[in-house]
């Protein structure tokens, strides 16, 4: 029968006889197979018997066994099948339910299957399945790794901001390093693509009035910014309808920031947040209600209140001079000093911060005198930037509508010392980080370590691959890749006693069993003889940082088999990603990256799933894949 099916499909195609390797490619997709077209150019070659760049249909037709009838499905489907020939719908049924953990099972979703993948109309009709389409259905997006139930905006988005993990950038304008790179308009573009909800705009005094953007005192080159906000404007709700804040980073003097915020309110116009809504006038609002909104977050003269009283009031050439503490940057000084080790909680905040002064990281702190353009000031509603002081100074002073920016190092020292306070501050207020300044490569750090204490804006160079870029990518894709995840219960409860470098006595955690079965057109290496192995971590709180590797299947990118099981406990799966890693053993310069995977370990489906893999630049790699069964109990 399905030989029958096969060669009614392809024989019109070698009417003229042999076909070459570029008509074997045509036909093949026309079976509607997804093939890597080097792994096809080795695969054509070893079945042209007379070398003539041209096959036969029988030479085909083994082509197209050699890509579509895996060993793996094969067993799977003779498990299920009564004869080894055909699934009755029964038997489809049975495996869906005893495999793919299809709990809310209705009959018509194993009907609904048959009939989208079966491609034999006879057996479509008798609704069974035959071993085309079952393949069909798990080569298919219904049996990837993530759950397709996550793929659209399912939380509630009611909470207000501070509640969410907010997909943030750093220096979004540079596309390459911070010090000669060019500055460039797909920054914003390209990330506005992938979800991001805070882009970073640095503003400096540009000629003829008009302000520019650019990594100040580099030499990056420049932008203007009537030009960025214009860009942004038109993709900032293309992949999401969710708030876009633009944190400025403002160097521009008052008659230039006057500019910027007449260029803002002519741009976004009504989108553009120049008033607190209704019943969020001593309150942060939510992402609901404020959707397709654009906030401004910089510094600000005064209260909500009195900008609420100046409302309609022309603000052009009023100016405002007051006194910042600048903080005096204190990076790692390069002496191999060792970090500090987490510490419990401290009963007294002021003897804690008095210890850490200068030392760990609360900041010190000069005079320096700004003058803001009120017109720019007004724009500033729930994004307030404040100077970081000390968590005890903000529980008594900060404002509702106030946000901090802490460099990394000082987050990190903070992270580690005083976790829960940490926890307790950003459930309070926005809190952004930020790369160090030594970063002038671009380079990321680890962001797992400052979602762990509920930091929310945890801003990345989104143009340096890596596996922070890698974990950016995963755990946004949660939440429809709305670039807003709510944080689990423990970071916004007030009476909270989570601490990401103490395992909680009463936590519920959750035991997963991969079984790592095969690999599927990996991206291929030299001749197509890849020594392939597998990486699977787990990135969460510090207990449950762990990784198991594969051995290593010699000489085989295209169909290598491990079935190899890895278990792991984690105790924090609400913060847990889980990354697979597809590498090519290099003995003697290291191993060579071919493909990975992230996602956030409780957006997993269970069963026999199929995990794609992307690119160091995030960009699919279809159809380089893992194959895997999963199984976890909590």
């Amino acid at each position: 029968m399905e030989n029958k099916w096969f060669l009614l499909m392809v024989r019109d195609d070698f009417k003229g006889g042999k076909i070459t390797l570029e008509k074997a490619l045509k036909l093949l997709e026309k079976l509607d197979i997804q093939c890597n077209t080097i792994h096809v150019k080795y695969i054509f070659k070893d079945n042209d018997r007379l070398k003539q760049g041209r096959i036969t249909i029988e030479e085909f037709r083994t082509i197209y066994r050699i890509i579509t009838y895996r060993e793996e499905i094969i067993e799977i489907f003779n498990t299920y099948s009564e004869n080894r020939k055909i699934l009755l719908e029964k038997n489809l049924v049975e495996f869906l339910m005893r495999e793919q953990y299809t709990l809310d099972f209705n009959k018509s979703i194993a009907s609904e299957i048959i009939q989208k993948y079966e491609p034999i109309e006879e057996v479509k009709q008798a609704h069974q399945m035959s071993f085309e389409g079952f393949r069909r259905y798990m080569d298919s997006s219904e049996c990837l790794l993530f759950d397709n139930k996550y793929d659209h905006v399912y939380q509630d988005m009611t909470h207000p901001l501070t509640d969410y993990f907010i997909s943030s950038s750093h220096n979004t304008y540079l596309i390459s390093d911070q010090l000669w790179g060019p500055s460039d308009l797909w920054g914003y573009i390209s990330a506005l693509v992938k979800g991001c909800r805070c882009l970073e705009i640095d503003c400096w005094d540009g000629s003829q009035n008009e302000p520019v953007v650019y990594h100040g005192y580099t030499f990056t080159s420049k932008l203007l910014f009537k030009t960025v906000i214009q860009a942004i404007n038109k993709y900032a709700f293309l992949a999401s309808e969710y708030p876009v804040v633009l944190s400025l980073e403002n160097h521009c003097s008052p008659s230039q920031q006057e500019v910027m915020a007449d260029s803002l309110l002519a741009t976004f116009g009504d989108a553009l947040l120049s008033y607190t809504l209704d019943n969020f006038s001593d309150r942060l609002p939510s992402p609901e209600a404020l959707k397709f909104k654009i906030l401004v977050r910089n510094k600000k003269i005064g209260t909500l209140h009195e900008t609420l009283e100046r409302k309609g009031s022309d603000m052009h050439g009023k100016v405002e001079e007051f006194e910042e503490e600048e903080e005096i940057e204190q990076e790692e000084d390069g002496s191999g000093a060792k970090e500090p080790e987490p510490v419990g909680d401290f009963q007294d905040d002021l003897a804690k911060e008095e210890q850490l002064k200068g030392v760990v990281g609360i900041p010190l702190f000069r005079k320096k005198k700004i003058k803001i353009s009120m017109a720019l000031s007004d724009l500033v509603i729930y994004t307030k930037v404040e100077k970081f002081k000390s968590f005890h100074h903000s529980n008594l002073y900060q404002q509702f509508n106030e946000s901090n920016s802490i460099g990394e190092s000082q987050a990190r020292k903070l992270t580690k010392l005083a976790a829960r306070e940490f926890i307790l501050h950003t459930r309070r207020f926005i809190t952004r980080v930020y790369p160090k300044a030594l970063r002038a490569d671009s380079s990321n750090f680890n962001p797992q370590e400052f979602w762990n204490v509920g930091c929310q804006m945890v801003a990345l160079n989104f143009q340096t691959p890596g596996v922070p870029m890698d974990l950016q990518n995963g755990k946004f894709l949660d939440n429809g890749c709305s670039g807003y995840v709510l944080k689990p219960r423990f970071l916004r409860d007030k009476k909270t006693k989570f601490n990401p470098y103490k395992v909680q006595t009463d936590s519920n955690p959750l035991t997963l069993t991969i079984r790592l079965i095969s690999g599927i057109q990996l991206p291929p290496s030299y001749q197509n003889k890849a020594d392939t192995l597998v990486i699977v971590e787990i990135f969460g709180v510090p207990n449950d940082q762990m990784k198991q590797q594969s051995r290593v299947i010699k000489k085989n990118a295209f169909n290598p088999r491990w079935n190899e099981t890895f278990t792991f406990v984690i105790q924090v799966p609400e913060l847990a990603l889980i990354r697979f890693v597809a590498e090519n053993q290099g003995l003697i310069a290291g191993n060579e990256f071919l493909g990975q995977y992230t996602l956030p370990v409780l957006c997993m489906n269970r069963g026999y799933r199929r995990v794609p893999l992307f690119s160091k630049m995030g960009e699919s790699l279809e159809p380089a894949s893992l194959f895997i069964y999963v199984w976890y109990i909590r």
